[in-house]
């Protein structure tokens, strides 16, 4: 008897199974939590309001239906028909929130089927990241652990790579999680110096080809121009997807996010895409932002700054370049945020508030930077009116530690909660280390 052929597409999902997926990591993986059922009151606690400034000694937080609607001093608050969690000694800070990420979009590197975050071609303004999240990525339970509740799914592409959707990071799907879809248009500007070595001996950047880099800036130009021209037409007797999809750009309503790292790159992509009417421009990266701090004062352009745990991307910068970068910006009064993009930043991400610990070494105040991944990033990516800050009508997406978050011996979260629900703050790397240290310890015996 002859054996029927296997598709393709099938055959090398089995063997993705057999050999990266048991049976067991999916019952490893915690179920999303339940909606908030009664009012929850959380007292005694150090409250870190992150705005960049404030705190609360010996504070309580009231919130119910998922919304705050009580802080400030324990005796102020009511705990009247509330769960009361007494956390004396503990710390409450807001969900911490992560821009610019892969997280949803890329489970394990080397597995070719588990990366979804870029699309065929170099021009994809409709591509949406929103379509292709995994509510139920093993990864965004361990970024959990450490704080951060909020994501902004990114896609990655040569020019135009296509629409961010920022999300909750506990939901039984895409549509669950979405805290916000298509909030902006991700545009890769072509680099004028080209980075050469890797992460570990990066080598000197050497000069683009200009003519290719030209080339490259004129085809964002004459998409921008064209989805202009388009929009302004009241019923096109024609739809065109991929300049309906931008509309946003021109009424405010979505933001172009222009990832770039040197000065020239900055000013030039800022500049044109002014040129075109957008409204609202943020730079991604921005290795090169403190140099031109007045340009992006002037144009009123906020600045997602690019990991400070990396080595500098030019042989002749000061070591802590990157390290110092935010500090920079902050007494520049470059509005900013942090985000932790590069090699392997999906399983890394859980470093975000160590990178902003990081920025409190070189010249940040803790507060400063607890803001950086909070109240500044809510800003920027336009979600502030909801999450960013503990204040009474915003979404009770709150983080308790038993020390400070930003710093890694003392960064336990306990608690966790996303608009008033308590998740599960278990992962398949806490049973794992569970499970060898059992064995660890049955093999002393």
């Amino acid at each position: 008897m002859q054996l029927k052929k296997i598709p393709i597409f099938i055959f090398v999902l089995l063997l993705f199974n057999c050999f990266f997926i048991s049976p067991k990591s999916y019952s490893q993986s915690p179920l999303p939590a339940q909606k908030q059922n009664q009012p929850i009151v959380l007292k005694n606690a150090t409250l870190h309001i992150g705005d960049g400034n404030t705190i609360i000694e010996n504070g309580s937080v009231r919130f119910e239906n998922g919304k705050i609607t009580a802080l400030g001093e324990s005796s102020s608050v009511s705990q009247e028909g509330a769960k009361v969690v007494d956390l004396f000694g503990k710390h409450i800070y807001p969900s911490l929130i992560l821009a610019n990420t892969t997280l949803g979009l890329k489970e394990i590197d080397a597995v070719r089927p588990s990366v979804d975050e870029a699309e065929v071609g170099d021009m994809n303004p409709n591509i949406r990241a929103i379509s292709a999240y995994n509510a139920e990525s093993d990864v965004t339970t361990t970024v959990r652990t450490n704080g951060v509740l909020i994501a902004q799914a990114t896609p990655r592409g040569a020019l135009v790579a296509g629409l961010s959707s920022i999300v909750n990071l506990d939901a039984w799907n895409w549509e669950d999680a979405a805290l916000k879809i298509d909030d902006g248009l991700h545009i890769y500007m072509p680099a004028y110096m080209q980075q050469g070595g890797w992460w570990a001996a990066p080598a000197e950047p050497k000069k683009a080809k200009e003519e290719e880099r030209n080339a490259e800036i004129a085809k964002i130009k004459s998409l921008l121009s064209e989805a202009k021209a388009y929009n302004q037409i009241e019923n096109p007797t024609t739809k065109n997807l991929k300049l309906a999809a931008v509309k946003g750009l021109f009424d405010g309503t979505m933001r172009l996010y222009l990832h770039a790292e040197w000065a020239k790159d900055i000013i030039e992509g800022v500049s044109f895409a002014k040129e075109m009417g957008v409204q609202k421009v943020v730079v991604v990266g921005g290795y090169d932002s403190w140099q031109v701090a007045e340009f992006l004062k002037k144009n009123k352009v906020p600045v997602i700054v690019g990991r400070t745990l990396e080595l500098p991307q030019r042989t002749d910068d000061d070591i802590d370049a990157p390290f110092k970068l935010p500090y920079l910006l902050q007494k520049a009064g470059v509005e900013y945020c942090l985000n932790y993009a590069g090699d392997m930043e999906t399983m890394g991400a859980r470093n975000l508030p160590f990178s902003a610990g990081m920025a409190v070494a070189f010249g940040l105040t803790k507060e400063q930077a607890l803001a950086a991944i909070t109240s500044k990033a809510a800003s920027i990516l336009g979600i502030n009116e909801r999450v960013g800050t503990l204040e009474v009508g915003k979404d009770a997406s709150i983080v308790v530690s038993e020390g400070d978050i930003l710093d890694m011996t003392t960064n336990k979260v306990i608690h966790a909660f996303i608009e008033g629900r308590e998740i599960d703050l278990a992962n398949k790397q806490k049973v794992l280390y569970q499970k060898y240290k059992t064995r660890i310890e049955n093999v002393k015996e």
